[in-house]
């Protein structure tokens, strides 16, 4: 019989938790960008091969929480963490700070078995890699450790055979096709919402959000219709996301649009609009408007 099961990945924010898990998916599910706390929900990667299927849960950057989304993206980990028969804690080379005493809080209280990552040992080199590894190992929080490169795949193949030997056998959860349980309203809203992260400078990225207004599949035209709006908390936010005539909105949505095109397999007609609400980030009210819950 195969093997199945849930592996959480949890960890600080931009330790690569996202790059890994499309690393082993071999496609892009989850969004990145070099700024941290880019993942703000549950995003599951389902890797089906001849061994079994393993279900990825990637989870947000554990962080101290400052205002409600925060607290609903560490909640989110936790739970993540809660949930799964096995919990890989991905690390970098950054050392200590308040962020990874969080995430070793959490990890050390899962029941599940735990699976230390060290990534990007590219940029620390083999010997910096080990070391890191090393000593993190010594303090007997994990069964197991592995130094990978999440970007380049080193190591990473045996991340993945390590996992099957551990998860249990049992039949699969998904359909052997599928890449993920989200549906394409939800991946439509993250697509937009990657190219915001990866447009906008410093913090603006962190208070805007994206809602889904319209999502409509016409097969006969092979077409879908998105319409999103795209939610900061103040007006000044709003004309920097516009920019000047328009601009800034034109590229974000040309570059939705044509990455939307490729996961859809037809033509996207995406409009955008632009909205203000005061501090959404900070009301339980208005993140539930918004899907945070």
């Amino acid at each position: 019989m195969n093997k199945s099961g849930f592996v959480a990945l949890v960890g600080r924010p931009n330790v690569g938790k996202s790059t890994l898990l499309n690393r082993i998916l071999g496609a892009k599910v989850a969004i990145v960008s070099p700024k941290p706390q880019t993942t703000r929900d549950r995003i599951a990667g389902i890797h089906t091969e001849a061994r079994g299927q393993i279900v990825f849960l990637d989870s947000p950057g554990i962080h101290r929480p400052r205002r409600a989304l925060n607290e609903f993206m560490v909640a989110t980990a936790e739970r993540i963490a809660g949930e799964a028969d096995i919990v890989v804690h991905v690390v970098d080379d950054r050392r200590g700070g308040e962020e990874e005493t969080l995430v070793r809080g959490i990890v050390s209280r899962a029941a599940a078995p735990r699976v230390l990552v060290v990534n990007k040992a590219d940029r620390m080199g083999s010997d910096g890699a080990a070391a890191r590894l090393a000593e993190l190992m010594a303090s007997g929080l994990y069964g197991r450790g592995f130094a990978v490169s999440a970007t380049r795949g080193t190591g990473v193949a045996e991340l993945v055979t390590f996992l099957f030997e551990s998860l249990p056998e049992g039949p699969a959860f998904y359909p052997d096709e599928d890449l993920t349980d989200l549906p394409m309203r939800f991946i439509a809203k993250e697509v937009i919402r990657e190219k915001l992260f990866r447009r906008l400078d410093a913090e603006l990225p962190y208070s805007v959000a994206v809602a889904i207004e319209e999502y409509r599949e016409e097969p006969e035209k092979a077409l879908t219709r998105i319409r999103a709006e795209i939610v900061v908390e103040r007006e000044s936010q709003k004309g920097i996301v516009i920019g000047r005539g328009g601009s800034m909105l034109k590229a974000i949505g040309t570059e939705a649009r044509l990455e939307l095109e490729k996961e859809t397999g037809e033509r996207v007609y995406l409009e955008l609009f632009v909205k203000v609400e005061k501090d959404w980030s900070r009301n339980e009210t208005k993140l539930r408007r918004l899907g945070y819950e």
